[in-house]
């Protein structure tokens, strides 16, 4: 292992490039995340709407819940119901 100014230049090294690796991985997904995207648009669906769908998804049901609630609390407040 070398050492330089007190850092394992190897193992340094080791990380920067699994970093870069998935860094790249993470490009190709974001692309390919993208083209679906656009192919659900071009089939009439809208993608602002799909996003908040995803995003809901990823929510624990209780979350999902609570946050509806408060919403709809606000929305009544400001007089949108």
């Amino acid at each position: 292992m070398t050492d330089v100014g007190g850092i394992a230049a190897d193992q340094l090294a080791s990380y920067v490039e699994r970093i870069e690796k998935l860094e790249e991985e993470k490009a190709n997904l974001m692309a390919d995340i993208k083209e679906v995207y656009g192919e659900a648009k071009a089939l009439g669906f809208d993608v602002k709407i799909l996003r908040q769908i995803i995003r809901l998804r990823k929510m624990e049901e209780h979350e999902r819940i609570e946050q509806e609630e408060i919403l709809d609390v606000y929305k009544r407040a400001l007089g949108m119901v």
